[in-house]
Parts: C-alpha cells; structure tokens; sequence
C-alpha cells in the first residue's frame, strides 16, 4: 500500500471547545486526527509527524521554511508517495505557497485544515483529511507544486485564497477556480498549474514588510520602515499598479535606501501592469526600478520575496522571479 506522511502544526482542525475559556483551544494531537478517519485505512499507510501544535496565526515564515524542509526530508523516502500537511486556515495560503515555492521534491505535498473544530457539529476535519490523503496519493498530483485541499477542491498554491471568515467553502481561487475535485472514488484533475516555480535559498530573509495602499495615505510608514531599515517590501496597491502621490514619495524614498520594492494589487484579479503614466502610476515609478508584483496577492508576494532575498538583492534579478 500506498504510504503518506501526515505533518501536523496544529489549527482550528486540532481544536476543541474550552468551556472555561469559552472558545476553541488546541487539544487534539496528530494520532488522534487521524483516528477520527477510518477510511484513510484503504487509502494509503499513514505515518504521522507532529511538527506543532499551534493555532496558525501563530506560525512565522521561518516555520514555514522549515516545515518545507521536513516535507522535502520525508519525500526522499523511497516509500513515501506524497505529504499532508493539517494547518490552520489563517496563514494556510501562506503556508501553501512557501511549501510550493520551497520545497525541492516533485511528489505531491498537500495541505489542508478545518473550518469547524472536532467538538463542534459536523467537523469538516476528517473530510479534508481523507480528501487531502487521496491527493497526495494520487500519481496525477505529481508536479503540480503544493496543493490545497479543502471542501473537496483542489487548488493551486499561487492562486488560492481565503474568502470568508467562518464558511467551510471559504477557499477559492478568483478568476481562475480549482484545478481538480475530489470523488469519493477518486481524485480528477482538469487543469494543470503553469509556470511552476522553485526558489530554495540557504536561509530564508523574513525582514519584509507588507502596507496596503489606501485613499490619503501618506508616507509616513513608509519612511519608518525605510529608517529601520527593513529588508524587502511588498505594496498592495490600487487598481492594476496605482497609488496616491504622496505614497509615490514614501515608495522612492524606501528605493533610495536600496531597499527592494515589490509593487502588488489589493485587487483580488489580474496583474500589476504600467497602464497608467500620471503621478503615482506604476509607470510613474519605474525610474525608481520597483518590481511589479505580476497576479500575486501582498500576501503571496511577500513570501516570494523572502525566499528570494536569500538568494540575491539585486532588483533586475529579483523582477525575474517575479516576471513568471
């Protein structure tokens, strides 16, 4: 049989209800999620890695780094066929795409979480537990990069969301949808993500910033972080590339530290592009060689930006990673 190795962090699917707190706590271990799911028995031979043990907003990007480490540890098996990996579904899409992003392996690794804690009516744990092991089972999901599963969808890291605060059909991937379903009988897939990216430095730069760009902003933030001095920044602007003027200034001011500058949309679809040339246009600043985000969120951007920084800080070089 089939063997795939589960890797717990933790989240709302290892919950449950605290009456003294009032509200859902961890109390459920990597063993106990996956004996709440009978029927992964005819799927494959599990083995399950508790990595932590915490909710995911607790989770910083150097524990997503080494968390795609372990993935790409137990991938090298012979026997493994593919990673599961169970998260909250906070930082979930964060965590998917650095797993797609950093891991080395080609095997499927798949994530996925829960909208409802195990205490409460009708968890929705177990089935996108089952639902994620039949993918990482599945020959077909090789290849694709990192997956996320959940309310039998299956989506592309670079492209899926959160999209709405309780809903246990809160992930969704705008403007393009899930690239494949899960049967009760079988996984099929319809489409196949494009422009599948690896970016795996030695260490991994998290002193990058994320500001959304909103009417009158000025630059003071941006001024902080320049004097600080952060690392990286990622910009989710307005429209296809826009921002106000005065945020312009703060931007240039962040480029004349040398600090890169990743300009990204807070539009939910399409790409940053310099369609405009007034002031405070994308087009606008590229004497100051920002790197236009492509269709990624802030979000995914942020990620990207981090792990390339590992590997250079010169812009040129960096739009190309970002140019995919």
């Amino acid at each position: 049989m089939k063997k795939v190795v589960v890797i717990t962090t933790g989240g709302t699917i290892a919950m449950k209800y605290d009456p003294v707190t009032q509200g859902l706590i961890p109390a459920v271990s990597g063993d106990d999620l996956i004996e709440a799911v009978p029927a992964l028995r005819e799927v494959a031979a599990i083995e399950v890695v508790e990595f932590a043990n915490v909710p995911s907003g607790h989770v910083t990007p150097q524990m997503m780094f080494e968390l795609a480490k372990m993935a790409d540890q137990y991938a090298e098996r012979e026997e493994v066929c593919g990673i599961v990996v169970t998260h909250g579904t906070d930082t979930l899409e964060e965590t998917a795409y650095m797993l797609s992003l950093a891991t080395k392996t080609m095997k499927p690794v798949c994530v996925t979480g829960a909208m409802r804690g195990a205490s409460e009516t009708g968890p929705d744990g177990p089935a996108n537990i089952l639902a994620a092991v039949m993918t990482a089972a599945s020959e077909e999901a090789a290849g694709k990069g990192a997956l996320l599963i959940f309310n039998d969808e299956i989506h592309a890291a670079a492209e899926v969301t959160k999209t709405h605060t309780t809903s246990c059909a809160t992930f969704h991937s705008p403007g393009w949808g899930p690239i494949g379903h899960v049967y009760f009988d079988r996984v099929v897939f319809r489409r196949q993500p494009v422009n599948l990216e690896k970016i795996c430095p030695p260490v991994l730069v998290e002193d990058v910033y994320l500001l959304k760009t909103y009417a009158g902003m000025d630059a003071y933030l941006f001024k902080l972080l320049a004097e600080k001095p952060v690392q990286g920044l990622v910009v989710e602007a307005l429209g296809c590339g826009n921002v106000p003027p005065a945020v312009k200034e703060g931007i240039e001011y962040v480029r004349s530290r040398q600090i890169p500058v990743v300009l990204a949309s807070r539009v939910h679809t399409g790409r940053v592009v310099p369609a405009y040339s007034y002031l405070g246009s994308a087009r606008s600043m590229e004497p100051s060689q920002i790197i236009l985000g492509g269709e990624l969120t802030g979000l995914k951007a942020r990620i990207k930006l981090m792990l390339a920084l590992g590997l250079t800080q010169d812009v040129t070089e960096l739009q190309k990673w970002f140019d995919n």
